[in-house]
């Protein structure tokens, strides 16, 4: 089944849009005025139909181990100190808003023991990776769409309006570099190779010592393309992209030149927005498997080697999924959460307690995933069956990209600019 304009609808009023790829791409009034309605309609129904989360009976309890803003560079304070009163609850919180992350997923960055995270404004910052404290501030100069990237010695950051900057560890500008469109998603490095990808469809590799071009790698668009934060995923010298039209790449490192290509999903229906079917996420990859999905299409696994197709369902994704272990974690357009086997496609539970909540991409922290959601709540979830163990309220502003692994815990990053660095017991 097809999830058509009420889920695109969704993805409209969230972190991604739908955007002409050319200029003579656009929807047509009719259309507009359909979507439209059809949104209202969605927006009415969405709060009665809500399921009822203070139901959830916790069996594990989330520990703040520290909280900041950065967009706030100047304050700190002591949060170790800070009883909870409520496991799962904050009770602190920021009384300035410096921080906001606008309309790209921007995510922090671990490398050598120390913190990296931006904010849209264009500052990046480095922090203690155990306490938080800031210990430099760059302000770039550009609106940041894709960061942070972190690897080989350098901090990566992309503009909209096509910029690369590197850093050194000191935060001092190592190099810097245009690509043709808007950076998406934050820059890759691997072995000597810093990858850029932006929202025109191209791909550049570039030298991490000096941040000349090495290569271009193009790909065609459609007329109408989601707009989407999608970076590229590099493992064992093979970059993973995903693609409008539900096209999966595998692209050498070294060259660009392209490995294989397969097809997730094709697009069918008879008006451009029931045609879109692009993948709006990175790929997961290890060494057997490459695992992806698409916006109104499917989500499957391939051979990492040829790009053999293994297997594939109908799914509607503008989220992304994990890959861990023998499952792949996945959720979709309206937030629910499913698990399947990356080798057979076998469904292995599926929750709906999170539909309607946006919910982010998950990670993993030992035997549980962990996501956050539209309204600020980080969940919780056991890898086993698929229940919601923990529940911990942030700032309120939108999660909207995955945890990242910190000192046997999670860091999140909200949309206002909040960090929270957590653990699970």
């Amino acid at each position: 089944m097809r999830l058509a304009a009420p889920a695109l609808l969704m993805l409209l009023a969230g972190c991604s849009t739908t955007v002409p790829a050319t200029s003579s791409g656009g929807l047509k009034p009719s259309a507009t005025e359909k979507a439209a309605a059809l949104n209202k309609a969605a927006a009415v129904t969405s709060d009665a139909e809500q399921p009822d989360l203070d139901t959830i009976k916790p069996s594990a309890a989330f520990k703040v181990r520290w909280r900041r803003n950065i967009g706030d560079v100047g304050f700190s304070i002591d949060y170790s100190s800070v009883p909870i009163a409520h496991p799962g609850e904050v009770r602190w919180r920021a009384q300035r808003d410096f921080g906001d992350m606008g309309n790209d997923i921007l995510q922090p960055a671990l490398l050598d023991g120390a913190l990296y995270v931006a904010n849209a404004k264009g500052k990046i910052l480095r922090l203690k990776a155990d306490s938080g404290q800031q210990q430099w501030r760059v302000d770039t100069g550009i609106t940041i769409t894709g960061g942070v990237g972190a690897g080989a010695g350098l901090i990566l950051a992309g503009g909209e309006k096509g910029e690369v900057l590197a850093y050194d560890e000191g935060g001092r500008l190592r190099w810097k570099a245009l690509v043709s469109s808007e950076v998406m998603g934050a820059p890759q490095v691997a072995d000597g190779i810093v990858v850029v990808r932006s929202g025109d469809g191209r791909i550049a590799g570039f030298s991490a010592a000096d941040g000349k071009r090495k290569w271009l790698y193009e790909h065609t668009m459609p007329a109408l393309v989601v707009r989407s934060s999608a970076a590229v995923t590099i493992h064992g010298g093979t970059i993973f992209a995903g693609f409008a039209g539900g096209k999966l790449a595998a692209i050498d490192l070294a060259s660009g030149s392209l490995k294989w290509e397969a097809v997730l999903s094709k697009p069918s229906g008879h008006t451009e927005l029931e045609r879109i079917s692009d993948i709006t996420s990175a790929p997961q990859s290890d060494d057997r498997v490459v695992c992806a999905a698409s916006f109104q299409g499917q989500v499957g696994c391939f051979s990492t080697a040829q790009g053999d197709k293994l297997w594939s369902h109908d799914f509607s994704s503008d989220k992304g999924l994990k890959l861990q272990g023998n499952n792949i974690y996945v959720t979709d357009a309206d937030g629910t959460m499913q698990a399947f086997d990356k080798t057979t496609g076998s469904s292995v539970w599926k929750n709906a307690q999170l539909a309607r909540r946006k919910t982010a991409t998950p990670a993993v922290l030992g035997d549980y995933l962990v996501a956050g959601d539209k309204e600020g709540y980080l969940y919780a979830i056991k890898r086993e069956d698929g229940s919601v163990a923990a529940r911990l309220k942030t700032d309120g502003s939108s999660i909207l990209g995955a945890p990242i692994e910190l000192d046997g815990g999670l860091l999140v990053q909200t949309r206002n600019g909040g960090l929270y660095s957590v653990t699970l017991h």
